[in-house]
C-alpha cells in the first residue's frame, strides 16, 4: 500500500468516476483502475461497486476512505510542519447537534488556522448521523447531548459503533424562546406554561425514535408540534409563532443576535454535552485544537 494509492482511492470516491480522477491526476484510465484493484487484491476487500451515478464506495470502501484520507491529512501536516510547504486542502470535519457554541468553537479553529488552502465541514445534523459520520470517518469528531431518559441507548449505539463518549459540561433544562414572547417575563418556566405555544424540534430522518431527539422530554405530551431541518428556520419561528424550543440554554448572542432568550425550564433532569471520537485512534492535531476551542467555549 502507497500514499499514491490512497489518493487515487480518495479522489476517485470524491469524483464517483474512475473517468474523471483520472483527468484530474493527469493518468490513464486503466492505470487507476490497476491501482484500485491491487489495492483491493492486498487488503482482501471490494472498495467501490458500479451504481447508475457511478462508483460507490461499498461498507468496507467507506470505512477504508475514512483510514485513507485521515493518513492523507496527517501527511500533509507533517510536509506543512518541516517544510512550510502546504500540500493541497487541509481538510477537517466535524458532526454536531444545533449548538452555537459548537459553532464558537468552529470560528476558533480557522482563525488559528493560517494555511492558504482548506476545506472544512461543519454538518449539524441528526443525531444517528452524527454517530454514523464518527464511526466511518467521514467526521474526526461529533457533538451531542446524553440525558436520563436517552443515556443507555445512545451509549450503547456510540459503544457498538466503536466509538467513546466524553464529557464536557453538564447544562439544567432551558427553553429557547423569542424575545417578544410572553413568557420571557417569567424567571423560570413549567411544562403547563409551554401548553398554548408551538414546540420546535428538529427531524431525525430516518431514526425518528424518541431516544434520538435532540430536544429532552420529546415524550411529554404537545398541541402544536412544528419539525425543522435548520438552526435558522427554528430561530425564525421561535421569533415569529412565538413557538419554543428545550435544550441547553447555551446561546452566543455574538452569532446568533438578541432575538433569541434562554429561560431556565423547571424539570428534574438534565443534558451531558459532549463530544464522540474513535476509539483507539489519537485525535489529528485539527481535532484536539476543536476539543481545546470546546472547553474554552464552554468553562462557565
Amino acid at each position: 500500500m502507497t500514499l499514491k494509492q490512497l489518493e487515487y482511492v480518495v479522489k476517485a470516491a470524491e469524483k464517483n468516476s474512475v473517468t474523471e480522477a483520472a483527468k484530474e491526476l493527469f493518468i490513464a484510465q486503466p492505470s487507476l483502475t490497476s491501482a484500485i484493484h491491487e489495492l483491493e487484491e492486498e487488503l482482501g476487500i471490494t472498495i467501490f461497486y458500479r451504481s447508475k451515478r457511478g462508483i460507490e464506495p461499498t461498507k468496507d470502501g467507506d470505512e477504508f476512505l475514512g483510514y485513507a484520507r485521515q493518513v492523507l491529512e496527517q501527511t500533509n501536516l507533517i510536509t506543512e510542519r518541516y517544510t512550510g510547504k502546504t500540500v493541497g486542502k487541509q481538510k477537517f470535519c466535524i458532526s454536531s447537534q444545533h449548538y452555537s457554541f459548537v459553532i464558537e468553537a468552529f470560528v476558533a479553529l480557522l482563525k488559528s488556522y493560517h494555511g492558504d488552502k482548506y476545506e472544512f465541514h461543519m454538518r449539524e445534523t441528526q443525531t444517528y448521523k452524527i454517530i454514523e459520520d464518527v464511526s466511518h470517518l467521514r467526521s474526526e469528531i461529533g457533538v451531542l447531548y446524553l440525558n436520563r431518559f436517552n443515556e443507555s441507548i445512545i451509549k450503547k449505539t456510540i459503544k457498538d459503533n466503536g466509538l467513546v463518549f466524553h464529557s464536557l459540561f453538564t447544562a439544567k433544562p432551558h427553553v429557547f424562546i423569542g424575545k417578544n414572547n410572553p413568557l420571557v417575563e417569567k424567571e423560570s418556566i413549567m411544562l403547563e406554561d409551554l401548553k398554548p405555544y408551538p414546540r420546535l424540534s428538529y427531524e431525525q430522518g430516518s431514526h425518528n425514535s424518541f431516544y434520538f431527539s435532540e430536544e429532552i422530554l420529546s415524550t411529554a405530551d404537545s398541541d402544536k408540534d412544528i419539525v425543522v431541518c435548520d438552526r435558522a428556520t427554528l430561530f425564525n419561528l421561535l421569533v415569529g409563532l412565538n413557538g419554543y424550543t428545550i435544550c441547553s440554554g447555551v446561546i452566543s448572542e455574538e452569532l446568533n443576535g438578541s432575538n433569541i432568550i434562554a429561560k431556565p425550564l423547571d424539570v428534574d433532569d438534565y443534558m451531558e454535552i459532549g463530544y464522540i471520537l474513535p476509539s483507539g485512534i489519537r485525535p489529528s492535531l485539527f481535532t484536539a485544537k476543536f476539543i481545546d476551542n470546546l472547553k474554552k467555549t464552554t468553562a462557565f
